[in-house]
């Protein structure tokens, strides 16, 4: 198993938002954000503490929502839960990775298909800006692209793999399981580790990832929440 800091994957976009990624981050007090065509995710110093709920129900503004993993699965106050997908985190642990000379690094230019590809697969969040966290590797079939992975959040000493999505007709080819290898081998090149976030209802995927080399860290929920205005039009807590 690795050595390094495990418990920044505690709260990930909370350590990612403070740490190697603050350039994104939204912050007021005790709550921190990704621009909202960058990821949908919020993060708070502590879960628990009411007063970092506040804070972010001031940074979201009236109506406003956030997607914050790890959080609790009942509703602050001040806020309404209005869903939960509950996940697990993987890391690496003994993960064979390595370049794929078939991956093509994908950029800015690329974002209209990565978005029409993921429009078709639901791997889960991506938006205009979101290959700007880090890099993002695709394989192209007669000119289109037709699978692909990146990183998403990143804690110090560590990189999520995200967005790892296939179009349907070559599904079964272990594209994903090579772009995962060749993102995973970027990741380890710099010296830091691999992990992955998975939504308990994708055995499948979860599978996968346990036969590259991946180990249950822990259980963790997806908390989507929305702010409750009080009858002046403002989030309670501010």
């Amino acid at each position: 198993m690795t050595t390094v800091d495990v418990d920044v994957l505690d709260n990930p976009a909370w350590t990612s938002l403070r740490g190697p990624q603050a350039r994104f981050a939204e912050v007021r007090g005790r709550a921190a954000r990704y621009p909202s065509d960058v990821s949908p995710f919020s993060a708070l110093a502590d879960p628990s503490d009411p007063s970092a709920w506040a804070d972010l129900a001031a940074l979201a503004g009236p109506g406003g929502a956030a997607v914050v993993p790890g959080a609790p699965d009942t509703a602050p106050p001040g806020w309404e839960l209005t869903g939960v997908i509950p996940g697990v985190q993987l890391v690496a642990d003994g993960l064979r990775a390595e370049p794929d000379p078939e991956a093509l690094v994908l950029t800015t230019a690329d974002v209209p298909e990565m978005l029409d590809l993921v429009g078709r697969t639901q791997p889960g969040p991506f938006l205009p800006r979101t290959v700007e966290l880090g890099s993002y590797l695709g394989i192209r079939r007669g000119g289109a692209l037709v699978a692909m992975a990146g990183e998403r959040m990143h804690p110090p000493g560590w990189v999520e793999i995200s967005a790892v999505c296939t179009d349907p007709t070559y599904r079964g080819h272990g594209l994903a399981t090579r772009l995962i290898g060749a993102v995973a081998a970027g990741i380890q090149a710099r010296g830091e580790t691999p992990f992955l976030h998975v939504a308990t209802t994708n055995t499948n995927a979860i599978r996968l990832y346990e036969a590259m080399g991946f180990a249950l860290r822990r259980h963790l929920t997806f908390g989507r929440y929305a702010v409750i205005e009080t009858q002046e039009g403002h989030p309670r807590g501010e």
